[in-house]
């Protein structure tokens, strides 16, 4: 299946888990269309001082994978700069934040992958 860029569906989600500003998602693939134990396919887009706040993955597993821009990620009570290339793992009951306090937005794949 391809899935060309002009038919994605995106979405605006305001202080997405209770963070700051506005977070862009553009599922690229929908959890109907994910045949695998998947949940999440999706570009993010945060611009700046925007966020997704502090939350944990039970039972699955989050990859994100920086595409472009810088922000910074806090993981279990770590806070540390991301970058365009830089891929980080959360499961297995871990938290994260990420978020964007530089001019140029932010954009991350998100895949989450379950465990059952």
């Amino acid at each position: 299946m391809i899935r060309r860029k002009e038919d994605m569906v995106s979405e605006i989600r305001e202080r997405m888990r209770e963070g700051t500003g506005e977070v862009e998602i553009v599922h690229i693939f929908k959890k109907n269309e994910l045949k695998g134990k998947a949940r999440l396919c999706a570009r993010l887009i945060l611009k700046k001082d925007c966020s997704i706040g502090f939350h944990t993955h039970e039972n699955e597993e989050e990859i994100f994978y920086i595409i472009s821009g810088k922000g910074f990620m806090e993981e279990n009570g770590k806070t540390f700069e991301v970058n365009a290339g830089d891929a980080i793992l959360t499961g297995d009951g871990a938290g994260h934040s990420i978020g964007n306090k530089y001019d140029e937005p932010l954009e991350v794949l998100a895949v989450i992958l379950l465990y059952s």
